[in-house]
């Protein structure tokens, strides 16, 4: 897509800059996350005030008291946070810096795409296993933890995207991924759905994952795919092939690209299991049915044999 250069006036700039660079040498210090982001938050939405009148002893109303609180990533919990195989001591900061990120799209600024795209980066650089380069993430992208995402060189990320790393999402350099995709690494069993299986998937380079399309846990996208709009891709993808549909179905090659290409009755293929991440669970797990069922159901759990 062809686009123009955008910049903003001096003065703005400069403040812009100087915001990113304080929070960003500041998650790179010593300094607990959670005061970090908690300093940020307040700051972000105005709450200074507030929050200085309650530190000082001085009534606030019981609304003004759980909003100043709630800008404390310590004081909050995520979906996340109850899956019983995360990694807790690498999640413990994924969370304090995806409150930071959700909290930042609810405020006016993150509308501003000069100043937004830049601190996104700056988060992911923090937050993620990798992030790449001039890495362009848009309002409202979630993902599982965070810690289990790599991200290549010039990437974009465009609004609503969930990237699910609750297994393990690689995507390479040159990506465009389009509004509401939902790109996952986990699944859960048909009979038992407590049973949850973790798996890498991958996004090749300068593949496209089209408007509100679905990519399956443990599916590999190929280098220079598409994958069509609102498709839901449950096998692999080869290399410049062009897939659409529920479930998606490789029905072209991308022009010039005929000789390098594996033909078209090659793609499909679920190879899923091959990329399955096993995990352990400790045998003293607190463990509960949310939907309050007996867990000794009809499967019996590969984790808890």
């Amino acid at each position: 897509m062809t686009k123009v250069r955008v910049s903003l006036p001096e003065d703005a700039e400069d403040g812009l800059q100087a915001f990113i660079d304080e929070v960003d040498a500041r998650l790179a210090s010593d300094e607990d996350t959670c005061t970090v982001v908690r300093d940020t938050l307040i700051d972000l939405f105005g709450d200074r005030e507030a929050w200085e009148r309650w530190q000082n002893g001085k009534p606030v109303s019981p609304a003004t008291r759980v909003r100043l609180q709630g800008y404390d990533p310590c004081n909050a919990t995520l979906e996340a946070e109850y899956y019983a195989e995360k990694d807790d001591e690498k999640f413990k900061r994924s969370k304090h810096l995806q409150w930071l990120w959700r909290q930042f799209d609810a405020t006016p600024m993150a509308d501003n795409v000069a100043f937004a795209l830049r601190f996104r980066q700056m988060l992911a650089n923090h937050l993620f296993e990798e992030a790449g380069d001039n890495l362009r993430i848009f309002k409202g992208v979630t993902f599982s933890y965070g810690h289990n995402i790599s991200v290549g060189d010039n990437t974009v990320i465009h609004d609503d995207v969930h990237l699910d790393d609750r297994g393990k999402l690689t995507i390479g350099d040159r990506v465009s991924i389009s509004d509401s995709a939902h790109i996952y690494s986990h699944s859960h069993d048909t009979v038992d759905q407590t049973e949850v299986r973790n798996y890498h998937t991958t996004v090749g380079d300068d593949a496209r994952i089209t408007y509100d399309a679905m990519v399956n846990a443990g599916v590999s996208v190929g280098e220079n795919a598409i994958v069509g709009a609102r498709s839901v891709v449950q096998g692999d993808v080869p290399a410049h092939h062009i897939a659409v549909g529920s479930p998606a179905k490789s029905v072209k090659v991308k022009p010039g690209f005929e000789d390098a290409a594996e033909p078209l009755d090659a793609g499909g293929e679920r190879r899923a299991d091959e990329r399955e991440i096993p995990y352990e669970l400790p045998d003293d797990l607190d463990a509960f049915d949310e939907f309050d069922r007996e867990l000794d159901g009809p499967v019996d759990s590969h984790r808890r044999e």
